[in-house]
């Protein structure tokens, strides 16, 4: 036996009630805004992580030319820095791709679940997330950056 008083959360049918619509319209809407808000946050992972990447390698190509002219005693410190910061860019970036993939997926489902209950209209595709593909190609970059100080080889050499 169902209770009058609780509001029902089954599936709502079709109707022609302005409100409902606007609501689901509504609803639809800010799931678009969650996932751009997703790609804002992405957009500064890749901007920090492309900062201390290019910083990083600027600071061992630098002091490694200062240490070719024999200006700097220490053989390994620059090399160890600049290592360091594009180690912790690459990390940065990793961990920010994760997120995103993840918080992606849970939005996704999200939205598949309230198009079930009839809450939201129909299941739109968020479109190719330009974002998300700079931020591969970026850690690719910082993995053959990485490569190149330790092996001495790659495209920077």
């Amino acid at each position: 036996m169902s209770d009058p008083s609780i509001p029902s959360i089954a599936p709502s049918k079709v109707t022609d009630d302005p409100s409902v619509e606007l609501a689901s319209r509504r609803t639809g809407m800010s799931f678009q805004r969650t996932r751009l808000s997703a790609e804002r946050t992405l957009m500064s992972v890749v901007r920090t992580s492309l900062s201390m990447i290019s910083f990083g390698f600027t600071i061992y190509s630098f002091f490694g030319h200062l240490q070719q002219e024999e200006v700097l005693r220490r053989a390994h410190a620059p090399r160890n820095f600049g290592m360091a910061l594009i180690v912790l860019g690459v990390g940065i970036l990793t961990l920010g791709i994760i997120y995103h993939g993840a918080f992606m997926r849970e939005l996704r489902k999200q939205r598949r679940v309230m198009t079930e209950e009839a809450l939201v209209h129909a299941q739109s595709t968020f479109p190719v997330s330009y974002t998300l593909i700079v931020a591969v190609l970026l850690l690719l970059l910082g993995l053959t950056a990485i490569a190149d100080i330790m092996f001495d080889f790659g495209p920077f050499a």
